[in-house]
């Protein structure tokens, strides 16, 4: 380890080998955190911004006052911190299935990490995401038939590539249904994609929801010198 790079925890998981790394990233003069399964990259510091259209988006969709949210996936914690940014949220269940990126946040590790743990109105779950959706009966053992104002889900590469072949039901019109399931009247459901929009999802949203739409969201790569990328959001309100 040097002050340009460290490996900061290694963990094997069900899913595959989970690495927590920093390195300094001298052209921009930043530190970048980034985590890996396996080979892959699942999420960098340098690059949040639909992670944070994600929460504010879906939040500025919502009628009224005093929310209740829940956020499908901790990551290096964005989503959830955006969220907490809104004044009209009361309560945030952020829902991690990876233990090992629970204690980071909790730990430390990672620099959000004090400020999520530290906000009375956020409550790490860990637990399956998807298995806690199917059964329809809220995030957390005491919220057992409650319902919320927005459920946001930033877990999967997009609603077509998984990180595990049992989440596909997800995406699905009967997986959705369970979600829409557990939204107050015009709650909102917002999903966050690596891809482009993709109208055939937008399609299965509607079948389930009153309204569906996708929100692209462009931002520059400072490395590539300042190429546009595009990912979506997706955004669907109950009836």
């Amino acid at each position: 380890m040097s002050e340009l790079f460290a490996e900061l925890d290694y963990r094997p998981t069900p899913l595959g080998a989970l690495t927590l790394r920093r390195r300094r990233e001298l052209s921009l003069g930043v530190d970048v955190y980034e985590i890996k399964l396996g080979d892959e990259y699942l999420m960098s510091s340098l690059f949040t911004a639909s992670e944070e259209a994600l929460a504010r988006l879906a939040l500025a969709d919502l009628d009224g006052a005093h929310f209740d949210v829940v956020v499908g996936g901790l990551g290096l914690g964005y989503t959830a911190r955006a969220v907490l940014e809104d004044n009209k949220v009361d309560s945030l269940v952020v829902v991690e299935f990876l233990d090992a990126v629970v204690e980071w946040h909790e730990e430390g590790l990672l620099p959000l990490g004090p400020e999520l743990s530290g906000d009375p109105r956020c409550r790490f779950a860990r637990g399956d995401f998807f298995a806690l959706a199917a059964a329809g009966n809220g995030f957390v053992a005491e919220h057992r038939g409650r319902r919320y104002d927005a459920i946001l889900v930033d877990i999967d590469h997009a609603p077509d590539f998984w990180l595990a072949e049992a989440n596909g039901a997800f995406y699905r019109e009967e997986g959705l249904k369970k979600v829409a399931g557990v939204l107050r009247p015009g709650g909102i459901f917002g999903l966050w994609s690596n891809d482009r929009p993709d109208e055939a999802f937008v399609k299965r949203l509607a079948a389930v929801f009153a309204e569906a739409r996708a929100e692209p969201v462009t931002f520059k790569n400072p490395l590539q010198q300042d190429r546009e990328f595009t990912q979506t959001v997706y955004l669907a309100r109950t009836a």
